[in-house]
């Protein structure tokens, strides 16, 4: 049997690191697995649905490395909710109710006044024709709601093993809105069987939801695909992230020069027990990671974990993955990439130290340094330079100075540099070449 997973974003809003959590949990599975990837846009709500923010969705998974195998959209398949409403109907698991917002509300202060579980009454079930032609009659529209049966669910989860849920202290769901939209759970469960998914890998928030979500699929006769509810990934103070407030937006990370794979890693390793490190891609990633491997424990989000992380795969990224984004910055060649790299942070930073080679540079010298610095130009070997020039000279410099350590090495580096830190001399020596340096001793 061909496993099949799907990723369900709304497009209501840009996605954030925590939406790229179980996007790219579904995606290492379907690696790992041989498995087709479905892109399901949840665009039920027709209000806050925008092509936008559906477009956004599908460039920040192409960011990620993500390439689904096809994608759907639930605005393009109502006739498919309609059969099976229509079916739940005729079943008598699918039943309107009259009563608005505010009565409610009203029942559920009742109900907590008295003590009880603020869970709906089914008062709906009771009514007679006439009274529901009378309702319709005033203007009212029947919301629809599935009549779940009361007993436990239970279910094998692939992350938090054997879950129960007691539908009994539910109410029953709302399917089908005043206005005949459908809310969520009714759309995701067809689209399930239809399509064929296998296995749902979906955050822990959806456990209570997949009670009730088994109890239609086996309403509707569809198989029940395996479920796995991964844990959270929070803010450093444990608060939950938002795409709707902007918190942590992929497109912002992209923006702000991070490595899309340093990225995923963070969105996806935080939380297990799997070392949050370099890898190679998102393969190498899916060859080592198992769904056991997740936490039960919240998976806390640490800004600096990702910057520490992003300056790591830029220090070990080869000439080869780097060359095409030199060439767009009008940079070439490995040994200037080589002599740059472990002193990113980000990889654009590597223009401003570029300029370290190809200048403008306004050296500094300290008047009480210029002898010193006098001296060095005097003993610039000859080319041709390598990296070992750097330590000849040097040597040379603290035999005929009596200098050693910061007082030796730091008046050189800010006179070529200008700078009080940066990359290696003995690497960077060879690409300034003796006229550069000798312009810059001067």
């Amino acid at each position: 049997m061909t496993t099949i997973v799907r990723y369900a974003p709304s497009p209501t809003g840009r996605l954030h690191l925590g939406n790229a959590r179980p996007a790219l949990l579904n995606w290492l599975f379907a690696l790992s697995h041989s498995a087709t990837y479905v892109l399901r846009l949840d665009d039920t709500d027709t209000a806050r649905s925008t092509e936008e923010f559906a477009r956004g969705i599908e460039e920040d998974l192409a960011w990620l490395g993500i390439t689904p195998t096809f994608k759907v959209r639930q605005s393009d398949r109502t006739a498919l909710y309609d059969a099976a409403r229509d079916r739940l109907i005729a079943s008598g698991r699918l039943y309107p109710c009259y009563e608005t917002e505010n009565e409610l509300d009203r029942k559920r202060m009742r109900a907590r006044a008295q003590g009880k579980p603020p869970i709906y009454d089914r008062a709906a079930l009771s009514l007679s024709e006439d009274q529901k032609r009378q309702y319709e009659a005033e203007g009212r529209k029947p919301h629809w709601r599935f009549l779940l049966d009361g007993e436990p669910v239970r279910f094998d989860d692939m992350i938090k093993g054997e879950q129960t849920v007691n539908t009994a202290s539910m109410s029953d769901p709302v399917l089908v809105r005043e206005d005949g939209t459908y809310l969520y759970t009714l759309p995701s469960v067809v689209d399930d069987i239809d399509l064929g998914i296998t296995h749902v890998i979906r955050g822990e928030d959806h456990v209570s939801n997949t009670g009730t979500q088994i109890e239609i699929f086996e309403a509707l006769g569809g198989p029940v695909p395996r479920f796995a509810h991964h844990n959270l990934l929070t803010g450093a103070g444990g608060e939950g992230l938002s795409k709707r407030i902007g918190s942590l937006s992929l497109g912002e990370l992209r923006a702000e020069g991070y490595e899309p794979l340093a990225v995923a890693i963070v969105a996806v390793l935080t939380g297990t027990s799997l070392p949050i490190e370099p890898y190679p891609d998102l393969v190498a990633i899916a060859r080592k990671l198992d769904l056991s491997m997740i936490s039960h424990g919240p998976a806390r989000y640490d800004p600096a974990e990702l910057d520490g992380l992003n300056a790591r795969i830029l220090h070990t990224m080869p000439y080869d993955v780097a060359r095409p984004r030199l060439a767009a910055l009008g940079l070439a060649g490995e040994p200037l990439w080589l002599a740059l790299r472990d002193n990113l942070r980000r990889f654009d930073d590597i223009g401003e130290l570029a300029r370290l080679v190809h200048g403008p540079v306004a050296p500094e010298i300290a008047p009480e340094d210029r002898a010193f610095i006098a001296l060095a130009r005097e003993a610039l070997p000859p080319e041709p330079w390598d990296q070992d020039t750097w330590g000849a000279w040097t040597t040379a410099l603290k035999q005929a100075s009596g200098r050693k350590g910061k007082s030796l090495y730091m008046p050189l580096r800010l006179a070529l540099t200008g700078r009080h830190d940066g990359p290696e001399l003995r690497s960077l020596l060879p690409l300034l070449g003796r006229k550069a340096c000798l312009d810059r001793l001067s």
